[in-house]
């Protein structure tokens, strides 16, 4: 994905607003009149678009506020925030990206600060180390892990690191699935087998071919291994052959296969854990645009998105990890002590090399 690197001097150079309709030097009680007044917000998110939609009509309730989910991906949504930089007014109230995407980022040219948001001393403006730098603040959590069918697989027989998911995949062919593309499971699983075989310090972002080069024993390690497991499609690909019964153990997202039970469209005994190896966890933030076309909407919205009751409700409906400290999480599928075993995604861009890598030496030699 492109990294923004504008200033807020450069913006104000081109006559942009430096904070869109100065919020920053009113009450936020006139802020909150503004935003009923303005009446609409376009909310640019890429996940669970039609559930979202459902899940904002209590905000819409409350304020009088229109909320629109904007159709796209989170590819196409940074395309649309970073066209309309350049422009007085934009299309973009609320731009939603994983909050790894901001390392790196000058968020400070790119959002509002949002310290215009009442006190709140639960909000998340940090994850796994990754900081919103006072510009972004996070509204999902989630957690990726292993969902499996109790049915078929002990609790007690859980495989914990490499070694033991080599053992369950010859002792159960064919029954274990990962994706490799079309979400983020799959990439979590393998790239933290890699680490857990040793050879790649994820903290270490830097490019080298040689650092590329140490991890093929690893490569090894999958391409042996490989007529025992499933590559899967998707995320989505991955639970619905584990609830309609072709596979018993397959990556997955927490927050994915809660809302999916929730909603009925897959088995509800399924279960889901964080092997002891680790698994990325991370989350989700909003920012607001310096030329959002309804800034003060779009900051009442964020504050909502942000609190404890919206973050509770979101893991009661969604089973996303909160992102408020004083949000209620009892809905969630992750016991406490596997959440200890969440871990930050590997640093990029050498993450990124080492997915093309293993798609490479692993996905197509199959």
């Amino acid at each position: 994905m492109k990294k923004l690197m504008i200033s807020a001097t450069a913006l104000a150079l081109l006559g942009l607003p430096a904070l869109a309709n100065d919020l920053a030097g009113k009450s936020w009680d006139e802020i909150v009149a503004q935003a009923r007044t303005e009446g609409e917000v376009t909310w640019y998110v890429w996940h669970l678009q039609d559930a979202l939609r459902e899940a904002v009509k209590p905000f819409e309730a409350e304020y009088g506020i229109k909320v629109t989910i904007a159709e796209g991906t989170i590819g196409g949504h940074f395309d649309k925030v970073l066209a309309d930089r350049m422009r007085k007014t934009g299309d973009v109230d609320v731009h939603a990206l994983g909050f790894d995407r901001y390392e790196g980022m000058d968020l400070a040219g790119l959002y509002i600060p949002l310290h215009i948001l009442p006190p709140d001393s639960g909000r998340a403006y940090e994850v796994t180390g990754v900081s919103g730098q006072g510009h972004a603040v996070a509204y999902w959590g989630n957690q990726s892990g292993i969902a499996y069918d109790p049915a078929k697989v002990d609790e007690t027989d859980l495989p914990q690191n490499a070694a033991e998911f080599a053992e369950f995949w010859a002792a159960n062919p064919g029954k274990f699935g990962f994706n490799y593309e079309n979400g983020g499971a799959g990439p979590s699983f393998y790239t933290n087998v890699i680490v857990n075989l040793g050879g790649w310090d994820r903290a270490d972002g830097t490019e080298d071919v040689n650092r590329l080069m140490a991890l093929e024993p690893a490569m090894a390690f999958f391409r042996d291994n490989g007529p025992n497991y499933v590559i899967t499609a998707s995320n989505a690909d991955s639970i619905t052959r584990l609830s309609d019964g072709e596979l018993v153990m397959v990556s997955a997202w927490e927050d994915h296969l809660a809302g999916l039970q929730q909603r009925g469209e897959v088995r509800k005994d399924l279960k889901f854990y964080v092997p002891e190896m680790g698994m990325n966890g991370g989350g989700n933030g909003v920012g607001i645009p310096l030329n959002a076309p309804h800034p003060a909407a779009a900051a009442v919205f964020v504050n909502w998105l942000a609190s404890a009751e919206t973050q509770s409700m979101f893991n009661a409906t969604f089973g996303t990890v909160p992102m408020n400290a004083a949000a209620d999480s009892s809905k969630a599928l992750v016991s406490p002590e596997d959440r200890a075993n969440q871990v930050a995604a590997p640093a990029r861009p050498f993450r990124d090399s080492v997915e093309a890598y293993f798609i490479e030496n692993v996905i197509l030699e199959r």
